[in-house]
């Protein structure tokens, strides 16, 4: 059990303001799911620290919320978790929530991805995300109460021709959280993987027309919608792994097992859409 002492839930709930001086980390806050997520801790009364490799965006974003602080680092190079830990340990912000979101997507076959690419995913991914748990989970354990949520992807459930990179490292977050949660939580820290589909923002590069399309149908969700669900979640301690979206659930075990051919069919349909 999480030994937290607050009101979370209910502030999620109601969208009332708790000021209690608590901070939340959030990496990646600079666009995209990282915004929403900033701005709903925010409006839950924490102080964010809104990190990303986007100095003039996430400077503006932090300056938005009103409670926020800005620290532009690019966190795929290997010792920035320990730099930003320090950062926070030198200053007395205490991190109760750690949201690591930062990533990085290629829809691009693995022989055409450069080495740069390659370690800046993987760096990313997987070294940081695994040292951000590490260092402010510990800090975290020892006062026997904290909050972290990794951002894995559906895309986990079926390896797919051109993101498999992409799916290799997401289903590392998502496997890794699983087990640092069975860790941590004997000691009041609850961890939880998300696992989304489509959602509409920038990341994929999908036209907005499409995005759109894919929000009323039901195929794309809204990042404002998924955060809220996810934080809800998550300070309610109960879920290892979220996927949001009835459609993504209920699908999860036919992703597994689609044939050969409709993923090679749908590889030819997406290729064209990154042209449009």
């Amino acid at each position: 059990m999480n030994n937290c002492k607050n009101n979370d839930i209910n502030n999620i709930e109601s969208d009332s303001i708790m000021t209690d001086g608590k901070y939340a980390l959030v990496t990646g806050a600079s666009s995209g799911i990282g915004v929403y997520y900033a701005k709903q801790l925010s409006q839950m009364g924490y102080n964010v620290i809104l990190v990303s490799n986007q100095e003039k965006e996430v400077m503006k974003v932090a300056a938005s919320i009103g409670n926020g602080t800005g620290i532009y680092k690019d966190l795929s190079r290997p010792e920035s978790a320990r730099e930003l830990f320090e950062y926070c340990d030198e200053n007395n912000l205490t991190v109760d929530v750690l949201i690591n979101n930062a990533g990085v997507f290629y829809f691009q076959d693995v022989s055409d991805c450069s080495e740069k690419q390659i370690s800046l995913m993987l760096n990313l991914h997987v070294y940081t995300l695994t040292m951000l748990c590490r260092l402010f989970g510990e800090k975290m354990r020892d006062r026997k109460c904290g909050y972290i949520l990794n951002m894995s992807s559906i895309s986990v459930h079926t390896p797919f021709c051109g993101i498999s990179l992409y799916t290799a490292t997401k289903s590392y977050i998502k496997t890794f959280t699983r087990a640092f949660r069975l860790e941590m939580r004997e000691n009041g820290v609850n961890v939880m993987s998300v696992c989304p589909g489509a959602v509409a923002t920038d990341l994929y590069k999908l036209p907005r027309n499409l995005q759109q399309i894919g929000v009323r149908i039901g195929l794309i969700y809204k990042p404002d919608k998924l955060v809220h669900k996810a934080l809800k979640r998550l300070f309610r301690g109960k879920c290892s792994v979220y996927v949001p979206g009835i459609v993504n659930y209920l699908f999860k075990p036919v992703y597994s097992i689609l044939p050969y051919g409709f993923k090679m069919f749908m590889r030819h349909k997406t290729e064209k859409l990154k042209g449009v």
